[in-house]
């Protein structure tokens, strides 16, 4: 790292469910984030090897590479499916988007909730040194603050979520809430997205606890002082607006070009996800070719959603759902050498995604919620100066608060998402460009690197 602080001199222990261990890229997300600051401090990564093992594990596996050292465990068959498949995604992952008809409030799933927090405690305490930082990340490892204080840790902690925290009366729909929200504040710095996260959670300890606000977004709850972070992650700008003009991007672009003509093109990035808006989406296009039959032939829209947990019924009945209203839009407003709608199920490189929104007239990032959507930055990070593209942007994204700019509209409104797309594709190049280097500036000060020191610099201010 460039920039040098107290606490960026400390050994920086990393947890979190998912790690770059073993991945021929690091190009995004937390291993953009966290890899130089691990290596320069000779820091530890903690987490899930990805393994599914008949029967319960306590080792942890010790690895090295490029100077970040792993240490990582396994999951049985019973904890993945209690722990991951059950309280982390039916029960907090709806929750906090919102989706409490979604939600299973099964006892079993949070007792292997428990034990892998515990887990994942007690690597901590076996490898960590009263010096180290230990910085947790998102809602698999809401407790394990509490357990590592419980334990008699007395050294820095931080958490980020990475997900919505909801408003006080939604999170108290889960049972356990008050268990959860004690392994939060057991934390000395807990990192949000945007204000109204942060706002959320301080209504909620507040509520629940008798917080007491202090100055400098400090928070006295029962014996503790949490600092509540608004810290905003951002993506690794330079590196993304690079690959939109690499080879593999525009290679990738040319394969679409051979397909789309001289159409202009509306693109949508997503995981295969009930939070995403995906059903809304597909609607509102299907009201803009009704509404303006001169636009049939002129645009074609294109929606990657590669499946995202397809073991889960919700996420299979979304793809049964796409499917249907793709083969709908198609069959009603399609022709002989048109296709309205391209709906592709699968994964592409990050390169080939990178030249993907670089040919795009338009970009629909319109989910229900949404912590913060970084397709948004990477849109933005992927323009062409000259010509770039027009990004349309739920408002319930956490993206919205930083990126105010782009077209904001409901995404529960087909009709808004309708006139968006017609306003993003008839908008002149001098309006385009006004509001992409308004965007661009700003995905570039507040990158993956400035999130980083943001986070990394609140230790500062935790007593030694």
């Amino acid at each position: 790292m460039t920039d040098q602080t107290s606490s960026q001199a400390s050994r920086l222990i990393a947890v979190s469910n998912r790690t770059a261990a073993g991945q021929e890229s690091r190009a995004g997300g937390l291993a953009v984030a966290l890899w130089d600051t691990l290596a320069d401090t000779r820091g530890l990564w903690i987490g899930w090897s990805g393994r599914i093992l008949d029967f319960p594990s306590s080792r942890a596996k010790r690895s090295e590479e490029d100077g970040v050292e792993f240490a990582l465990t396994d999951y049985s068959r019973d904890q993945y499916d209690g722990f991951y498949l059950g309280y982390a995604n039916s029960v907090l992952w709806p929750v906090m988007h919102n989706r409490i008809d979604l939600a299973v409030f099964d006892s079993a799933f949070y007792r292997y909730y428990v034990e892998i927090n515990e887990k994942f405690a007690d690597i901590v305490q076996q490898q960590a040194t009263p010096s180290d930082i230990v910085w947790v990340h998102d809602y698999h490892f809401l407790l394990l603050g509490d357990m590592l204080r419980e334990d008699g840790w007395t050294g820095k902690c931080g958490f980020f979520l990475h997900i919505p925290f909801p408003a006080p009366e939604v999170f108290r729909a889960i049972p356990q809430h008050r268990k959860l929200a004690r392994g939060l504040f057991a934390y000395d710095v807990v990192g949000l997205q945007c204000g109204k996260d942060l706002a959320n959670l301080a209504q909620y300890l507040e509520e629940e606890f008798g917080a007491e606000e202090l100055p400098d977004g400090r928070f006295k709850v029962e014996d503790r002082i949490v600092h509540l972070l608004h810290c905003p992650i951002g993506i690794d700008s330079r590196s993304f607006a690079e690959a939109a003009t690499a080879e593999p991007a525009t290679h990738a672009a040319a394969r679409l070009s051979r397909f789309l003509g001289d159409r202009d093109l509306v693109i949508g990035v997503d995981r295969m996800d009930y939070s995403k808006g995906l059903p809304q989406r597909f609607e509102g296009m299907a009201k803009l070719f009704d509404r303006y039959p001169d636009l049939h032939g002129r645009i074609s829209f294109t929606q990657i959603a590669p499946p995202s947990r397809s073991v889960v019924e919700e996420y299979a009945q979304l793809r049964e759902q796409l499917d249907a209203l793709s083969g709908r839009i198609n069959g009603d407003y399609g022709d002989l050498d048109w296709m309205p709608i391209r709906y592709l199920a699968r994964g592409y490189d990050r390169e080939e995604i990178a030249g993907l929104y670089r040919r795009a007239k338009a970009c629909l990032v319109t989910p229900l919620q949404d912590g913060m959507n970084l397709v948004a930055k990477e849109f933005v990070a992927a323009q062409d100066p000259e010509d770039p593209g027009v990004l349309i942007l739920s408002q319930f994204a956490g993206a919205a608060e930083q990126m105010k700019e782009a077209i904001i509209i409901n995404p529960y409104d087909s009709s808004a998402i309708a006139e968006a797309v017609k306003q993003a594709i008839e908008m002149s190049r001098e309006e385009r460009c006004m509001r992409w280097q308004s965007l661009y500036e700003n995905i570039m000060s507040q990158d993956i690197h400035w999130w980083r020191t943001r986070f990394l610099t609140a230790f500062d201010e935790v007593p030694a």
